[in-house]
């Protein structure tokens, strides 16, 4: 039974830095090569002043008496304290499973003015497309732990907001800070895509999701959709479109701006084609999220599950105890000291 428990105590137990127990004979060394210099004292009576009192004394007082050494056995044990913390042990526990999927997602969300329309539900009550499209997204952020998740927003230009992260939530917290013409009035589609593509080639990553939020069609930008499309499907980016919104302009709005405030249906059907992925539109809330919901399901892996020992520090322990036991040093030999001035 005795054996059992040492033999476990030594399996959780782990030295991060065993090396520093080399520094264990360095006060031995700075000692044995290294002398202090000697002290002389010089009386500060006159000669024959000193004389008269030595006689009337019986006691010399060119010589003081010394305190006695602090204790070399508690010098040795704060040594030997301070090379354990240096040793940085570590207390291991038990093993605890990590779900990674190992999928790559990039979120591109349209920000342009259109995106203002109040024609989505939320309860009951109208909201824009981007109020309707943060609550949808919220729910598929939270389906998707294990995965790396990226943001990209684009208007007149495209941003990259946060790179692949496994840090979900700041994915969320940055994707509801975004407003509406926060990157312009206009759509472009393909410097959103040209972003993203930029980004994984200096991460190094392939094999990513692209899903592409938009209400409009390709009118800023110098990246033409359908050929970063053909890029995208060259490093194995799977892009998958949904337009929001209504399919085409009616009424007055297509009086006015004809078909340059509708989703461009046949553009989005051909990039999400050229890359693999899908197309879908979504004229209300539910869609939307029937929409995320595929996607999710299409896009689900076997989850890998990979170890995990959480460990816990232990130096602090030995270095306070090493501190508390150098300031009785010093308090005894203060108090020593005195005694003998």
């Amino acid at each position: 039974m005795m054996m059992d428990a040492l033999h476990y105590f030594w399996q959780q137990l782990t030295f991060l830095t065993p090396w520093m127990l080399a520094f264990l004979p360095l006060p031995w060394l700075i000692r044995r090569f290294w002398q202090p210099a000697p002290q002389q004292q010089v009386p500060l009576m006159a000669p024959h002043l000193q004389q008269r009192l030595e006689n009337a004394t019986q006691y010399p007082l060119t010589t003081s008496s010394k305190p006695p050494m602090a204790l070399p056995l508690l010098g040795l044990l704060i040594w030997l304290l301070v090379l354990l913390a240096a040793m940085r042990p570590v207390w291991y526990w038990q093993t605890e499973p990590f779900q990674v999927t190992g999928k790559n997602l990039m979120l591109a969300v349209d920000l342009s003015g259109s995106m203002e329309q109040t024609d989505m539900r939320i309860g009951g009550q109208e909201v824009d497309r981007l109020t309707a499209v943060k609550k949808v997204v919220k729910d598929f952020i939270q389906k998707r732990q294990g995965d790396r998740m990226g943001l990209v927003v684009f208007g007149s230009q495209a941003f990259l907001q946060s790179p692949l992260s496994f840090d979900l939530n700041t994915v969320q917290t940055l994707l509801n800070e975004t407003e509406i013409g926060m990157a312009g009035n206009n759509t472009a589609i393909g410097d959103a895509i040209g972003v993203t593509l930029q980004h994984l080639t200096q991460a190094n990553q392939s094999n990513t999701i692209l899903i592409l939020l938009t209400d409009g069609s390709n009118t800023a930008g110098a990246v033409q959709p359908l050929e970063a499309a053909r890029h995208a499907q060259s490093m194995g980016v799977k892009i998958y479109t949904i337009g929001v919104g209504v399919a085409e302009s009616r009424g007055l709005d297509q009086f006015l701006f004809g078909q340059s405030r509708s989703v461009d249906t046949a553009t989005l059907k051909t990039i999400a084609e050229l890359s693999g992925g899908q197309f879908y539109t979504a004229a209300n809330l539910q869609q939307l999220n029937d929409i995320y919901n595929e996607i999710n399901q299409l896009e689900s892996t076997q989850q890998d599950r990979t170890p995990y020992r959480p460990r816990t520090e232990l130096y602090p322990w030995p270095l306070a105890i090493a501190l508390g036991l150098s300031f009785l040093l010093a308090i005894y030999r203060l108090i020593t000291q005195r005694q003998y001035d």
